[in-house]
C-alpha cells in the first residue's frame, strides 16, 4: 500500500502581507498536489470579517469543507476561537475517516494550540494520523510533545501504522530524539540522507553517523528554518520533498512538505 501525504501550514488562507485571500489558488495547488492524506494547520473554519470585505472571494463552506471538495473526506479541530470566527488543524483524506478527535493541548492563554487525531481506513491497514501544531516558546513544545506522546500511546497499539504531522515549531530540532525513543517514529528526512551530497560523504569517511536534520520549509519564498515535520511508524518512506519558491510563497507563509510512504 502507497500512500501520498502532505504536511501544509496554509496560513488561515490568506496571503502573508496583506492578508489577501488566498483560498482558491490554495485549493488549486492541493489538487494539484494528488495526496491521499492532507494535515493542515492554520485552517481558518469560519471569519465573518473576510466574509464580508472579500465576498467575491471568500468561500461559503468553511475552508476544510472547500478544500476537501468532493474527492477527500474531512476532519477538523477547533484551536482558536474569536469574536469572528476560529482556526484550527484539519485532516483531508481521500479514505474514510473512521473517527476524529481534538485535544487542547494549549499552554497558557496567549496561543491556542491542539492534537487533531483521526483513524484513517486506508485499503490494506487502519492508519493513525495526528495533526500538529505546536507552540513558539521550547518551555511549550516541550509540554505539548509530552502530551503528544501520551496521545499516541493511549491510543495507538505498538504495532500500529501511525503518521504524525505538522508545525512543530522546533528550529532546532530539540523533539526528535524523544519522539525517535518512546514512540518508535521516523522523521521522512531520516531516510533522505543518500540524496543530501558532500557533507554527508565527508561525515561517512570520517567514521560518524549522518547528520539528521528535517528539511527546511520556512519562509516559503526561500526556506531556512526546520519547522514542519512528517513523522511515521510502520512505513518504509520512499521520497520526501519540500514545494517552494515564488508560486508557493504567494500562497502561504510555510512550503509544503510531501512524502511516498509504503507500509511495511
Amino acid at each position: 500500500m502507497q500512500l501520498r501525504i502532505t504536511t501544509y501550514n496554509i496560513h488561515k488562507g490568506v496571503s502573508s502581507f496583506g492578508s489577501r485571500p488566498r483560498i482558491h489558488a490554495l485549493k488549486q495547488a492541493i489538487n494539484a498536489m494528488k495526496s491521499d492524506v492532507l494535515f493542515l494547520q492554520e485552517v481558518q473554519g469560519r471569519h465573518d470579517l473576510h466574509a464580508l470585505k472579500h465576498a467575491t472571494d471568500w468561500p461559503e463552506l468553511s475552508q476544510q469543507d472547500f478544500l476537501a471538495g468532493d474527492s477527500h473526506e474531512c476532519a477538523y479541530g477547533m484551536n482558536a476561537v474569536y469574536d469572528h470566527g476560529h482556526h484550527g488543524n484539519a485532516l483531508l483524506s481521500c479514505y474514510p475517516i473512521l473517527s476524529s478527535r481534538n485535544q487542547n493541548i494549549s499552554d497558557h492563554r496567549y496561543e491556542s494550540r491542539g492534537i487533531l487525531h483521526c483513524v484513517v481506513r486506508a485499503p490494506e491497514a487502519e492508519v493513525h494520523c495526528f495533526v500538529i501544531h505546536l507552540g513558539l516558546f521550547a518551555g511549550s513544545r516541550k509540554r505539548q510533545t509530552e502530551a503528544l506522546i501520551e496521545a499516541v500511546t493511549n491510543s495507538a497499539k505498538p504495532g500500529d501504522p501511525l503518521i504524525i504531522a505538522g508545525d512543530f515549531n522546533d528550529w532546532s530540532n530539540d523533539l526528535s530524539e524523544e519522539l525517535r525513543a518512546r514512540l518508535g517514529v521516523n522523521e521522512v528526512y531520516d531516510e533522505n540522507l543518500v540524496k543530501r551530497g558532500f557533507g554527508t560523504y565527508i561525515r561517512q569517511l570520517a567514521g560518524r553517523g549522518p547528520k539528521i536534520q528535517p528539511a527546511r520549509t520556512f519562509p516559503a519564498a526561500m526556506p531556512f528554518l526546520q519547522l514542519d515535520r512528517i513523522y511515521v511508524r510502520g512505513f518504509k518512506v520512499e521520497s520526501a520533498e519540500v514545494l517552494h519558491g515564488a508560486i508557493w510563497a504567494k500562497l502561504s507563509d510555510h512550503a509544503p512538505l510531501v512524502a511516498t510512504l509504503r507500509l511495511k
